[in-house]
């Protein structure tokens, strides 16, 4: 997923360009005015948020449009008025959205070269990339981690040989930026999908621009996936969230698991970036998801045979020093890094 420059409000026609597809030149916002997507409404305790979730799903909505930092020129646009959160959030979990956003970041790239959002900004996908590499040779030496021990998100120097054997998939890969960082950590076996072809397009072209053509990208929906590899590390950097958005929000994110857990090998990690779920949040969710698809079936009077099955998945650690704040005494944190292992 990825944010964009708001147009001027009287762009020029372009007499190369037909008229739906006017592009003016101008600034792209500031890493600081792109990191609004991780803003510090997610509250949480020792227990979670302390948001309601009506509260949070209008606050998830106006987080992530902020992060955009666009309208998309769609059907969902109105000359009269904003849309209120709710229609937002009915907005971003919806693929129509993307796909007119990244055909806007599709032409600043061509037209001028403009790599895109950084998602969340760029100091977060330093740190998810860092960690998570040495997250994945403590593992490759055999060190299990627990729930308390600390991870330095330093990388790790000379055990680039470690990393040859993690297979890398991407999910909601946007522009890919992400996994130019991995591989700059030394992965190399890196793929990204997206559902948004343009996306792909846009992702494909940096790579091969910035010297990382090795990089795979493929057009791929992770709620009805076509791929049928498994890979030993499984990134989501907003993805989750942006799921969670659609009006079916509580249906699809069962979807997305279910479908993660086929792509993620057994013993292998998922590692997700969240401004939407504190990591309490995000563990309850994975350890509870029997009882979810239960309640997820009934209210959609679907069968589910599965529904009781245990939990693909089980925590595995968290970045914990993220800047904090305090408000209303609870301690609070832009954004949450949770890594959980394949069972």
């Amino acid at each position: 997923m990825a944010g964009f420059r708001l147009p001027p409000e009287e762009p020029e026609v372009s007499p190369q360009q037909p008229p739906q597809q006017v592009r003016v030149a101008g600034d792209l916002v500031s890493d600081d005015e792109r990191s609004v997507a991780a803003d510090s409404w997610s509250i949480k305790s020792e227990y979670g948020s302390t948001l309601d979730d009506d509260q949070r799903h209008a606050d998830a909505a106006e987080a992530l449009s902020s992060a955009a930092n666009f309208r998309a020129n769609s059907d969902y646009n109105s000359d009269k008025e904003e849309p209120d959160p709710e229609g937002m959030a009915s907005m971003l979990g919806l693929q129509s959205y993307w796909d007119s956003a990244y055909a806007d970041e599709l032409a600043n790239f061509r037209e001028h070269g403009h790599a895109g959002e950084v998602w969340f900004g760029a100091d977060v996908m330093d740190v998810v990339a860092s960690w998570t590499k040495s997250l994945c040779i403590s593992i490759s030496q055999g060190h299990m981690l627990n729930h308390v021990e600390d991870l330095k998100s330093e990388p790790v120097e000379e055990n680039d040989k470690y990393l040859s054997s993690w297979s890398v998939l991407d999910i909601g890969t946007g522009n890919g930026l992400l996994l130019q960082e991995l591989s700059k950590q030394g992965f190399s076996d890196l793929t990204g999908v997206d559902y948004s072809e343009d996306a792909i397009n846009l992702a494909q072209s940096l790579a091969n621009r910035d010297g990382f053509s090795c990089i795979k990208f493929l057009v791929d929906d992770v709620l009805d996936t076509k791929l049928e590899r498994q890979f030993q590390l499984v990134m989501d950097k907003g993805t989750l969230d942006a799921i969670g958005l659609h009006p079916d929000g509580p249906l699809k994110r069962i979807m997305y698991w279910d479908s993660v857990s086929k792509l993620v090998a057994p013993g292998g990690l998922l590692v997700i970036t969240s401004c939407n779920s504190t990591k309490d949040e995000l563990v309850h969710e994975v350890s509870n998801l029997s009882q979810r698809r239960i309640g997820v079936s009934q209210e959609h009077e679907i069968k589910d045979e599965e529904a009781c099955r245990e939990p693909p998945f089980r925590y595995l650690n968290h970045f914990r020093t993220y800047p904090t704040f305090m408000f209303g005494g609870s301690e609070g944190s832009r954004v949450a890094t949770v890594a959980f292992l394949r069972n």
